[in-house]
């Protein structure tokens, strides 16, 4: 119960944050483009809070329903216009200004992905580097040649640098020409070519949590190899060394980072048996642990890096490349893959509807700041790609509308309007279905 009240929780402050950003660029734009604003609403139907301000007596309300929001301008076409307002109604704006008040909704949800990428950068990412697990026999994987341990280092000539990077590559190769060509380097360290051929299966491969059980292997765990000491730490003070492989704290056995990680944690400032493999002998060090405070809470700390795991930092001037680069990357994939769905190169069981968002949601605010800012970011490049489409009801089906009136000198016939809403609300219905079918798929398997 409690996973579901804190899924609903960031579900609902996801969308009322990226809606006030869209919402506010309307407003924005609007403002500047000399049209009187009406009301500045967050979420739909009745009004809980309303502050009625400015010269115009514009009405600023949080609404009961926290699923959207909008911004409403004076508007001959709702009613007739007051002398002293002439020219400030939306339809009284030169065309290109309108086009602006359009455009600027989905502009300020790509301005807060940049911004957004930019904290993160700023901060810094803890980032693995993407390595190859066990590979199943006669699968793609194996047949194009991957090894358990191989690490990843391009992916059609694109760098490699982290798993969200390498899988956007790998989608974008595999549904462009069926092949997945990838630079990869051995555990032996030699370097060489692999290409994963899978022919007409990539749609189905595009299904969410199909990819690495179809193509036949798993992302690999970073060992427990010591790729640096922190000066002063638990660590150094025993005695290890870089390259030691940890096989066992106190008995309890090691297999990867993340269980040297989870051990280590669950003992702050205990004295510890460490048994480590150097020069394929085996060791035993005893260790006093360090430790950490985070959340209130204390973990153990040991005072090493991991080669496979490192930080993702920019200055602030080199961030803002960085998340301009990332934003426009995001972009032209999520353009990309709407538009392949359409075509059927892609799985329409990628389109998530909102209660596949809220778990989405929950789990990344779980897991932290930066992982909640990730999502954000990634959910208000979507909503702004999507308002961008042509379809009637949505931004950029109201630029279509206002280009042709641009073009021939005047508005579409009352007639040619209905029938595009009437398409448009027929083109979301079809849509918000395939999202819940996707939603209820998932959940009843």
């Amino acid at each position: 119960m409690t996973g579901v009240l804190i899924n609903i929780a960031a579900f609902i402050v996801a969308i009322s944050v990226l809606v006030a950003v869209h919402e506010y660029g309307h407003y924005l734009v609007g403002r500047l483009c000399g049209m009187k604003v009406l009301r500045f609403s967050i979420g739909f139907g009745k009004p809980l809070l309303t502050r009625v301000a400015g010269a115009d007596r514009t009405e600023y309300c949080v609404s009961a329903i926290p699923l959207g929001g909008y911004v409403k301008f004076l508007d001959e076409r709702e009613g007739p216009v007051a002398a002293e307002d002439q020219g400030r109604a939306f339809t009284h704006r030169p065309v290109p200004n309108r086009i602006a008040v359009l455009l600027a909704g989905p502009l300020f949800n790509f301005l807060f992905a940049i911004l957004a990428y930019w904290v993160l950068f700023v901060n810094g990412v803890p980032t693995l580097r993407p390595s190859v697990g066990p590979v199943e026999e006669n699968s793609y994987a194996a047949t194009a040649g991957l090894e358990k341990g191989d690490r990843i280092l391009t992916v059609g000539g694109r760098n490699a640098t982290d798993w969200e990077t390498t899988i956007v590559a790998i989608i974008d190769e595999m549904v462009g020409t069926g092949r997945v060509p990838l630079d990869v380097e051995g555990a032996d360290g030699f370097k060489r070519k692999v290409t994963i051929d899978v022919g007409d299966d990539a749609a189905r491969l595009t299904e969410p949590g199909i990819l690495f059980e179809g193509l036949g292997f798993v992302p690999g765990q970073p060992q427990a190899i010591v790729g640096s000491l922190e000066e002063g730490g638990a660590a150094q003070a025993a005695g290890m060394r870089i390259g030691d492989r940890i096989v066992s704290i106190d008995g309890e056995v090691v297999e990867s980072f993340a269980d040297l990680q989870r051990v280590v944690s669950a003992r702050p400032d205990q004295r510890v048996t460490i048994e480590v493999r150097r020069n394929d002998r085996t060791q035993q060090l005893d260790v006093e642990l360090g430790s950490r405070e985070a959340n209130g809470q204390r973990f153990g700390f040991l005072g090493i890096g991991n080669n496979d795991w490192y930080t993702l930092k920019h200055g602030p001037l080199q961030a803002i490349l960085a998340s301009l680069d990332m934003t426009w990357a995001k972009t032209a994939f999520t353009a990309s893959m709407f538009g392949r769905m359409i075509i059927g190169d892609v799985s329409i069981r990628n389109i998530s509807g909102p209660i596949s968002i809220a778990q989405f949601a929950g789990d990344s605010a779980a897991r932290g700041l930066n992982y909640y800012l990730n999502f954000l970011a990634l959910i208000s490049i979507s909503l702004g790609v999507i308002n961008l489409l042509p379809i009637p009801l949505l931004d950029g089906g109201q630029i279509v509308y206002q280009s042709i009136e641009w073009i021939k000198g005047s508005p579409l016939s009352e007639k040619s309007q209905i029938i595009g809403q009437q398409v448009g609300i027929f083109a979301l219905l079809l849509l918000m279905s395939f999202a819940f079918y996707n939603d209820f798929a998932r959940i009843f398997g």
